[in-house]
């Protein structure tokens, strides 16, 4: 009885030294497991693999992997579809050299499936979050980030390995309670000119535009920025776009969102420990696919947001009523004939990407593409979009052309009236200064001549301003200095006197002078007069205690 008893004890002892092993190490060998309760963990303890729970019962049991900064954020999920109702499950690297997933009765729930032999596996969780089986010999046999769920990590590749035929592409769990696919997929078409697409169902339901060196032309978040370094590989092995973080302070992740129909991109807050939303995409309406059938575009700022390419007009359905959402047509046919022509219309996503053919370097940012048939979801994009030359008929592009020849000839008549006017500017003030010069004293009642505002003598301004003192300077403006002066009646007055550098000529003064008696107002500052006499020109005011004068005569 005691041996039995001693027995018992050393085989607890011996589960528990196997469950400590497998506890707290990021490495799994053929010699060792991990089981219901125990995890691994990255060496630097960010990621966990271990066995969770998902549902109101608590009974289905799942092995992932999530952050051990929020356990309840599981970022990839091995036996999606397979639950063990109970607590029974182990991982475990069996005879061939496949990590497999086993259930109570040994029955397998989940495999690698690595068709690579090796002969020492080890299977270890990488810092990175990705879960790897390798040998020293044949390397990596198979990876987590080959295999993604919902989630998408920094430095995981999304696309398309073309060698083997592997698309590595987002689904989102059917519910929060069940990591079983919905209907929500995210991928990369790896047409000529690829794209990042968002299907719901068979149903193509977002497009980010095509990769343009920088950034996704239609999705402006998808570009390097403080925190995210984008890059887009296209080649004959590979299709994949991936981001990475400028910092490995950052902790982010990129999730498909089921219940919304979207795509999330968070950024975990350490001091408040939860996720901030950083992105998300579909953005608005505009980024609904197709949203504004062939050769509509979509803009957002706009209503109606559906607006018709430049030489095409809205479908007209029976009864003749507009269906915005059937897209538009031309205006007038395509004829090679009569000399077909392009147009450029800048600021767009560029369309669907199904049916074109590409010479590109997407390294460079340059090349050619070129789409066969109806241009589909189409949206503005001014502060990052791109240009598009649609063909259009010749009778269109001649209305285009006559409408850019018009604008030229305006441009031109403007040009040359701009210039007309300054040279008679110019003249008319040389003129006069001219004629002033040689007739000074002569012509003063000459000068005087149409003038309906009332002249005041220059002795009678000169002794209301002290001789024009330096004490009753109020300030100098363009035209000259401002003084303050009181006339022999005692009414206080403002004396603009106009110095004899400012280009004013007297036909100017004399026409200011006129034009000020026609306009003036009484609620205005009200003009008393004026003072033509030789060189001097100078208008008088009434003086405002209560206001200063600085914003009507200092011009």
């Amino acid at each position: 009885m005691a041996t039995r008893f001693l027995m018992s004890i050393v085989v607890i002892l011996y589960l528990l030294f196997l469950s400590r092993f497998s506890y707290g190490t990021d490495v799994i060998n053929s010699s060792s497991h991990l089981t219901d309760g125990t995890t691994l963990v990255s060496s630097d303890g960010s990621f966990e693999l271990g066995f969770f729970s998902s549902g109101r019962s608590g009974k289905s049991r799942y092995l992932g992997i999530w952050f051990r900064k929020d356990l309840q954020t599981v970022v990839w999920v091995a036996n999606r579809c397979n639950p063990i109702n109970d607590s029974s499950g182990v991982l475990m690297i069996n005879s061939t050299g496949n990590l497999v997933l086993l259930s109570q009765s040994r029955s397998v729930v989940w495999e690698s499936n690595s068709k690579k032999e090796a002969q020492n596996p080890v299977v270890q969780l990488l810092d990175s979050g990705n879960l790897v089986l390798q040998d020293r010999n044949a390397g990596i046999l198979w990876q987590s980030f080959d295999y993604p769920t919902d989630t998408l990590l920094a430095g995981m590749k999304f696309g398309w390995d073309l060698r083997s035929g592997l698309n590595r592409r987002l689904t989102a769990w059917k519910t929060p309670d069940d990591p079983c696919p919905g209907d929500l997929i995210f991928e990369i078409e790896p047409y000529n000119y690829p794209d990042l697409v968002m299907w719901k169902g068979s149903k193509k339901y977002f497009r980010s535009g095509p990769w343009n060196g920088i950034g996704m032309s239609g999705a402006l978040h998808l570009k390097s920025n403080p925190w995210f370094k984008f890059n887009f590989i296209s080649n004959e092995e590979e299709v994949y776009f991936v981001y990475n973080t400028t910092s490995k302070s950052i902790t982010t992740k990129l999730v498909l969102n089921q219940t919304y129909s979207r795509g999330e991109h968070y950024l975990w807050n350490e001091e408040h420990r939860t996720w901030t939303l950083f992105n998300q995409f579909p953005w608005d309406n505009c980024d609904n696919y197709g949203s504004c059938g062939a050769y509509g575009t979509c803009v957002n700022t706009a209503l109606p947001t559906c607006q018709c390419l430049k030489g095409f007009r809205f479908k007209l359905q029976e009864g003749s009523s507009v269906d915005r959402i059937q897209g538009c047509v031309r205006n007038k046919p395509l004829d090679c004939q009569k000399g077909d022509g392009f147009k450029k219309i800048g600021g767009l996503k560029l369309p669907d990407t199904e049916h074109s053919w590409t010479t590109l370097d997407i390294k460079e940012a340059s090349g050619c593409a070129i789409w066969l048939g109806d241009l589909l979801d189409l949206k503005l994009v001014q502060s990052a979009g791109q240009d598009l030359y649609i063909r259009m008929s010749a009778a269109d592009s001649d209305d285009d052309e006559g409408k850019s020849q018009m604008n030229a000839r305006l441009i031109i008549a403007t040009i040359f009236v701009v210039i007309f006017v300054l040279v008679i500017n110019y003249y008319i003030p040389w003129s006069d200064r001219k004629i002033e010069g040689g007739e000074n004293g002569k012509n003063n009642e000459r000068q005087n001549e149409d003038v309906e505002l009332p002249l005041f003598e220059l002795d009678v301004i000169s002794k209301a301003t002290n001789e024009f003192s330096s004490h009753k300077k109020l300030g100098e403006g363009g035209f000259g200095p401002v003084y303050k002066g009181t006339l022999p009646d005692g009414k206080e007055i403002v004396v603009r006197r106009f110095s004899r550098s400012s280009g004013q000529g007297l036909v100017e003064f004399k026409s200011e002078v006129a034009l000020i008696a026609k306009l003036q107002h009484w609620n205005l500052v009200k003009v008393l007069g004026c003072c033509i006499q030789g060189e001097e020109k100078m208008l008088i005011y009434e003086y405002m205690p209560n206001k200063s004068l600085d914003c009507f005569i200092f011009g």
